[in-house]
C-alpha cells in the first residue's frame, strides 16, 4: 500500500524531525496539528494544519481537533469499495494514508507525585485514540505507527519500496494500536477507580478486569531453563515496594526467579522502620533481622541459616556502606541484593565479584496507596483477585489468652515474629530471639512439620525465644513439640475448634500465648 499522505500529532516528538524529513524526501503531504504542525514547519518541512484540512476550526482549548468526518472518512474508507471512493468524492474527502500518533502522557501524568486530577483529566486524549483506532481497522489501506521506536523501521521500509509498506507490516502496526489503546484505557479507568471513596473501592470488585502491562525486558528463561520469560510492568504502583523501577548497578543480567526473590526481599524490610536485613531463597526468608544498623541486622539474619542462604538474595531497607558490603563480600556464594544506596567504598568492595548483582531502589510502606489495585494470582482459564494483605495487628489489640502473659520483651519479639510470619509460605513457623529470626518452617503440608523444621533450624537458639504461627493450631502438638524445645511465648490468630485445648496445653507447659484474631496465609 503507497503512501501519499500521513496526519501527524504526536505528545512525544523523539526522533520526529528525521522521520519527518524522510516522509517530505519521499514526497509524502504532511497534515498536522497545534504544536506538531508548529514542530515540522521550524524544521523546515511543508505541512497543512488539519483546521485548513477539515474546514473546521481547533474549538474547546484543543479538546476537539481532529473528531471530524473529514478526517475519520479519510481513515476508514476503503480504497478499493466503489461505493466509499463515491462519498469520499461527493463530501470532499482526501484520503489520508499514514497516521503518526503517540498518546497524552496518561500514565507518566499520574505516576508525578504532585499531579492533580484537573491535570490527569486533561491528559486523557480522546482524539489519538480515535485516529489510531480508525486507521487500525483499515489497516489494509492505512499505516498507523503509534510509537518513535517504530520510525526507522518503518521509513527503511518506504524507502525501499516505493513509498509503500506490505500488508504484513500493516497488520503489525494495527496488532500493535489496539495493544496500546487497550493498556491506555485500562490505565485511566484503574485511576479513576482509584480515585473513588475507599468504601467503594474496597467493597467493589471490577465487573470485568483488564489487565494490561507494558513489557520492561524479555528474559533469558522461566523458572527453567526451557521455559520462555518476559518481565512486565503496570505503571501503577510505583509508591509501593518493587524492583520495577530499580537500577541494576552492576552484575550479570536478572533472572526470572532473582526478580521474585528481589521482590520478596522488597517486601519484608519495607515492613520495618528501624535498620532491616532478609536474606531470601525461593521466595521465602531464610532470616530476617532488624538492629541498630544494618551491618548488624545482615550478620543476625544471615546467621538465621547460613547453609540455606547459600545463593540466596539479600535486601536491606538502609544504605550500603563499605562495612556492610565487606561482610556481604565475605558471607560466600549470594545471587543479588537490593538496598536503597550504596557508597562509592562498597560498590567498589561489591563489584568486585563479577556476577554479583547489584540493585537500588527506594522503598515505600507497603499499603492500599492505589484502591484500584489488586493482588491477581492466575490459575488455568482464569484469574483470582483478592486485596493484598495489609492488615496487621496492633499491639493493643493482642489478646493474652494464656494464665502467664509475656514481658515486654517477649512481646516485642512476638510483634517482630508476627511481621516476619506474614511473608513465609503457610504453613508458616517463625522462631526469633529478640529482633532476628533464628528458626524458620515453611510451605509443609502439616504445622507441626514446619515447627519441627523451625526448631531443628534454631536447634539450642529456640530456648526462651518465641514463636509466630501464621494460622491455629489445630491440635496441642505443634505446642508441645515447641515446649520442649524450650520457646517461652507463642503469637498466632486463634480460631481453631481444638483453640481450648491448645491453651489448656500451653497453661500446663508454662507457655504464654497471645491471640491476633488475623491469620496471614500466603500460598
Amino acid at each position: 500500500m503507497k503512501i501519499r499522505r500521513a496526519l501527524i500529532s504526536v505528545s512525544d516528538k523523539t526522533n520526529l524531525k528525521e522521520f519527518v524529513k524522510g516522509l517530505d524526501s519521499l514526497g509524502i503531504k504532511i497534515l498536522s496539528t497545534g504544536g506538531t504542525a508548529k514542530f515540522i514547519s521550524d524544521i523546515g518541512v511543508e505541512v497543512e494544519d488539519v483546521s485548513s484540512f477539515t474546514g473546521f476550526p481547533e474549538i474547546m482549548n484543543g479538546r476537539v481537533k481532529t473528531l471530524h468526518p473529514k478526517i475519520h472518512g479519510a481513515l476508514l474508507g476503503i480504497r478499493d469499495n466503489e461505493k466509499h471512493v463515491k462519498e469520499a468524492k461527493a463530501h470532499g474527502i482526501e484520503f489520508i494514508d499514514m497516521v503518526v500518533v503517540n498518546l497524552y502522557p496518561f500514565s507518566q501524568t499520574i505516576a508525578r507525585k504532585d499531579a492533580t486530577f484537573e491535570e490527569a483529566i486533561e491528559n486523557i486524549d480522546i482524539g489519538g485514540p480515535s485516529m489510531m483506532r480508525s486507521a487500525a481497522k483499515n489497516f489494509r489501506d492505512v499505516a498507523v505507527v503509534s510509537d518513535p521506536s517504530m520510525y526507522v523501521p518503518i521509513l527503511k521500509e518506504l524507502k525501499q519500496n516505493g513509498s509503500s509498506l506490505s500488508e504484513a507490516t500493516l497488520l503489525d502496526l494495527a496488532v500493535d494500536v489496539f495493544q496500546k489503546t487497550a493498556a491506555y484505557d485500562a490505565s485511566i479507568s484503574g485511576y479513576l477507580k482509584s480515585r473513588q471513596s475507599k468504601d467503594v473501592a474496597k467493597s467493589s470488585f471490577p465487573s470485568r478486569l483488564s489487565i494490561c502491562f507494558n513489557k520492561i525486558k524479555d528474559l533469558r528463561y522461566g523458572e527453567n531453563p526451557h521455559q520462555k520469560a518476559a518481565f512486565y510492568g503496570d505503571g501503577q504502583d510505583s509508591a509501593s515496594p518493587s524492583i520495577i523501577s530499580a537500577r541494576q548497578l552492576h552484575g550479570k543480567e536478572l533472572s526470572f526467579n532473582n526478580i521474585i526473590d528481589l521482590n520478596a526481599a522488597c517486601e519484608i524490610v519495607s515492613e520495618f522502620e528501624k535498620p532491616c536485613a532478609c536474606v531470601i531463597k525461593h521466595a521465602t526468608p531464610c532470616g530476617v533481622a532488624q538492629a541498630g544498623d544494618a551491618r548488624q541486622a545482615f550478620i543476625d539474619a544471615l546467621d538465621c541459616d547460613r547453609l540455606s542462604a547459600f545463593g540466596g538474595i539479600v535486601g536491606l531497607n538502609r544504605s550500603v556502606d563499605g562495612r556492610l558490603a565487606n561482610e556481604i563480600r565475605d558471607a560466600g556464594f549470594l545471587e543479588c541484593m537490593i538496598a536503597p544506596s550504596y557508597t562509592e567504598e562498597a560498590l567498589e568492595v561489591l563489584t568486585k565479584k563479577k556476577n554479583f548483582r547489584i540493585l537500588e531502589a527506594e522503598f515505600g510502606k507497603p499499603g492500599r496507596e492505589n484502591a484500584a489495585a489488586f493482588d491477581i494470582k492466575k490459575i488455568r482459564g482464569g484469574v483470582l483477585l483478592q486485596e493484598f494483605d495489609t492488615q496487621d495487628a496492633d499491639k493493643k489489640d493482642l489478646k493474652v489468652v494464656t494464665k502467664k502473659s509475656p514481658d515486654a520483651g517477649e512481646l516485642e519479639s512476638l510483634y517482630f515474629a508476627w511481621k516476619v510470619v506474614k511473608h513465609v509460605k503457610s504453613n508458616a513457623i517463625v522462631i526469633c530471639n529478640g529482633s532476628k529470626t533464628v528458626g524458620i518452617g515453611a510451605g509443609q503440608m502439616s504445622r507441626v512439620d514446619s515447627v519441627i523444621i523451625a526448631i531443628g533450624k534454631a536447634s539450642s537458639r529456640a530456648r526462651g525465644a518465641v514463636l509466630a504461627s501464621d494460622a491455629f493450631f489445630p491440635k496441642p502438638d505443634s505446642v508441645e513439640a515447641l515446649a520442649k524445645a524450650g520457646v517461652s511465648a507463642v503469637i498466632q490468630p486463634g480460631g481453631s475448634v481444638a483453640d481450648k485445648e491448645v491453651i489448656e496445653v500451653a497453661n500446663a507447659l508454662g507457655i504464654s500465648m497471645v491471640f491476633t484474631g488475623i491469620r496471614h496465609f500466603k500460598h
